[in-house]
């Protein structure tokens, strides 16, 4: 009968400690071979909390499911700060550029409910504006009208601009 755990690490740091030892420990599964496969799976995260399934077997074989970080977790990561902003509309902690942002959007994709990398970006960009990030040194609320005014159709693409 299959067995779930469910935890986050950090993007190719997983270790036999905790989250995942006191875990895995009771299970039929080989520690060090889980911790092994995160790690392989999750490297491009570099250190990023990432959510991880883990669903096991009673014979000790095993499958792992690796989700995408909150988006807040990769803006932060990808502009390089700790704390969003406590006045987002003010005070602004960080600038994204137009490639940052579509690397995080990219990222993102699976999860979001767009189904192209000019939405999924501006769904990115409204987690910034709650951070207090700005896109290209501005106020990432006006990102909205600029995609859909068509600036950015060089670098995001122009599949949605009918929308």
């Amino acid at each position: 009968m299959a067995e779930t755990i469910e935890v986050l690490v950090a993007g190719g740091q997983a270790d036999p400690g905790p989250p995942l030892g006191p875990e895995l420990g009771p299970t039929p599964v080989d520690v060090q071979a889980v911790v092994q496969e995160i790690n392989d799976q999750t490297e491009a995260f570099d250190g990023t909390e990432v959510p991880v399934t883990i669903e096991y077997e009673d014979d000790g074989s095993f499958s792992i499911e690796v989700g995408v970080p909150p988006t807040a977790a990769l803006v932060k990561d990808e502009a390089g700060f700790e704390t969003g902003s406590g006045e987002p509309q003010e005070d602004f902690v960080a600038d994204l550029s137009i490639e940052q942002l579509k690397t995080i959007a990219e990222q993102k994709k699976p999860d979001l409910l767009s189904y192209d990398t000019r939405n999924a970006a501006k769904e990115v960009a409204g987690t910034c504006a709650s951070l207090g990030v700005t896109i290209e040194g501005e106020d990432a609320r006006t990102f909205k009208e600029r995609v859909d005014d068509g600036d950015y159709d060089d670098v995001l693409g122009e599949e949605a601009a009918a929308a």
